[in-house]
């Protein structure tokens, strides 16, 4: 039986003036390019001027810390070195839930809503 760990991950871009809000089709292709390489499955992805919503579908051998390394490292090498008139820079902070105690329905439905506040 193959067994996967659903997380929802949240990440934040710096406020410094510098970093612009970088495009969301470039954010967009960025994460899916990573999930491909690294065999993760993007179940949900929100596109926030200041944020990142992210749900994912992982086997259970990547520990969420790793998760995020993979997303938040790939993802500004990727895009300062595309992009580098707009760097971009992730706060140290992140947010990681398991959907077990919420359904994975509960958390796409969360992301979702995102959009309109």
């Amino acid at each position: 039986m193959k067994l996967n760990r659903k997380l929802s991950v949240s990440f934040r871009l710096c406020g410094e003036p510098r970093c612009s809000d970088p495009t969301t089709e470039a954010k967009s292709h960025i994460f899916h390019t990573i999930a491909e390489k690294k065999g993760v499955e993007i179940l949900s992805l929100e596109i926030m001027p200041d944020h990142i919503h992210l749900f994912i579908s992982s086997p259970p051998q990547n520990a969420p810390s790793l998760l995020i390394n993979w997303f938040k490292g790939i993802s500004a090498r990727m895009y300062n070195y595309w992009y580098n008139e707009t760097a971009i820079k992730w706060t140290n902070s992140y947010y990681v839930g398991t959907a077990g105690t919420v359904t994975a329905e509960t958390i796409k439905k969360y992301i979702e809503e995102q959009k309109s506040r």
